[in-house]
């Protein structure tokens, strides 16, 4: 790792005091500078373990919700001198020792974006506990996504993220949604951009303490996400009827 390479991991809590700790210990040793919380108005003891492990702890003293939590760990990783910030669930859904993998294209200067993908190499992420509705409504989802966007990824819909500095810099993620469409909005503004994404191969694992969106909240991500992609369609039609610049 070049000594100029500052990675800053950051977890977006919410009712997270039976997974943060296992989920920090199996970060592996030495790849972060620092681990962030970012605590969405919890009512446990999130806040509590996430002090006593040590690490910096932001508190909302409101809930947000799952994007405007984002937007605070993204701020505070920038403010702390980030020049590499990775999302990390504290569910313990996403396996930590993924991280090495996950940042070494941003290490290498070969990608702007990195998530791990639960469906790369054709796995079937239903051997690791994902609900048939999850499966069914992210494959449904990333097929129209990469039909509208022209991409080719075996998944879109990945918590476990990693960009460079510069990336965050120049997107406006401030204006996107503090509801879990906040995502989807993100990659397509990436794609749209023309930044270099990589997915990661990441083992899936749903256990009882996971955190699961409902059945509703899951069918309003998906139209969120349409809607999204609606947009952007509009966008990308725009784009093309630009006259090419003179030369």
């Amino acid at each position: 790792m070049d000594t100029s390479d500052r990675i800053i991991i950051t977890m977006p809590a919410y009712y997270a005091e039976q997974t943060l700790e296992k989920t920090y210990h199996d970060i592996p040793a030495g790849l972060a500078d620092n681990v962030l919380v970012v605590d969405d108005a919890s009512q446990d003891h999130t806040v509590e373990v996430a002090k006593r492990l040590g690490l910096t702890v932001f508190v909302h003293p409101a809930n947000r919700g799952y994007g405007g939590n984002q937007k605070t760990c993204y701020d505070e990783a920038l403010r702390a001198g980030a020049s590499i910030v990775v999302l990390l669930h504290p569910d313990y859904q996403y396996d930590p020792k993924t991280l090495v993998a996950l940042v070494e294209p941003l290490l290498a200067g070969r990608a702007d974006f990195t998530f791990g993908s639960r469906f790369a190499n054709r796995a079937d992420p239903r051997v690791g506990g994902m609900p048939l509705y999850r499966y069914l409504g992210n494959r449904l989802t990333t097929a129209i996504e990469n039909w509208v966007l022209g991409t080719h990824f075996a998944e879109l819909h990945s918590g476990l993220k990693a960009y460079t500095r510069q990336f965050l810099e120049e997107i406006d993620y401030h204006s996107y949604s503090d509801d879990f469409v906040f995502d989807s909005q993100m990659v397509i503004e990436a794609v749209l951009r023309g930044a270099r994404i990589e997915e990661v191969p990441t083992p899936t694992r749903y256990t009882p303490e996971s955190s699961s969106i409902s059945v509703s909240r899951s069918l309003r991500y998906i139209w969120l996400t349409l809607v999204e992609l609606t947009r952007a369609k509009r966008r990308l039609k725009l784009s093309r009827r630009q006259p090419a610049a003179p030369r």
